[in-house]
Order: structure tokens, then C-alpha cells, then sequence
């Protein structure tokens, strides 16, 4: 009876240490999500910044519609979800996020989002 029961525990244990490592990577694939849904909005708010700027006159501060000189004010570029940059063409916009999560080993959480007049496209890189 004793060798059955040490079993019984053995195989328990087995059961409940595979169970933790799958709740270990759910957790961190919802982790990933989140993160990369935080800095996708952070980048529709910089996209919207953007389209504004093209649509105001110069009187205004603004482009004239022309994205040529408009930046990612600084207490935007370094958040605490990632940091973002922009390539600016007359044009559109290319935003790009780097996220603080990281997807897998050292492949960080990145999205990249091209700004147009009226419209934007969102392109998830990882």
C-alpha cells in the first residue's frame, strides 16, 4: 500500500507542476496582449496628433496639409508601456512603438502604424 500512495503523490505532483507551468504562460501571453493593445492605442492618439497637424493651416501652427514638421511631443515619445518614433514624409507618417514587454527572448512587443489625411493602418511587427 505504501508504494501505491507514494505514487499517487509522485504523479500529483507531476499533474500539478505541469498545470503551473501552463497558467505561467497564459499568463504571459495575455501579459503580451495587453501590452501590445496599450501601445496600439498610444499610437492611434499619436496618429490622430498627426492628422490634425495636417489638417490645420500654418497660421495655426499646423501643416498645412502636409505632415512636414510635425514631431511626437517629447512626454509622449517615452511612455510607460514603450517608446515611439516617427518618420515623417509630406505625406503620411510612419509611427513606430517599441514595447517594454518582451514577446519572446529578446524580441520586444512592436507595432508600427502609418498615418495618411484621413485614415491610418495599423501593422502589428511582434
Amino acid at each position: 500500500m505504501g508504494q501505491q500512495q507514494l505514487l499517487l503523490i509522485v504523479l500529483a505532483i507531476i499533474v500539478v507542476g505541469i498545470a503551473v507551468l501552463i497558467g505561467i504562460n497564459l499568463f504571459h501571453a495575455n501579459s503580451v496582449d495587453t501590452k501590445r493593445n496599450q501601445i496600439i492605442n498610444e499610437s492611434v492618439n499619436l496618429a490622430a496628433l498627426a492628422q490634425q497637424y495636417y489638417m490645420k493651416p500654418s497660421s495655426l501652427a499646423g501643416g498645412n496639409k502636409s505632415f512636414t514638421g510635425w514631431t511626437i511631443p517629447t512626454s509622449l515619445a517615452t511612455t510607460a508601456n514603450g517608446t515611439y518614433s516617427a518618420a515623417v514624409n509630406t505625406d503620411n507618417v510612419v509611427i513606430s512603438a517599441v514595447g517594454n514587454e518582451v514577446v519572446t527572448a529578446s524580441t520586444p512587443v512592436e507595432v508600427k502604424i502609418t498615418v495618411y489625411a484621413k485614415t491610418y493602418q495599423v501593422e502589428v511587427v511582434h
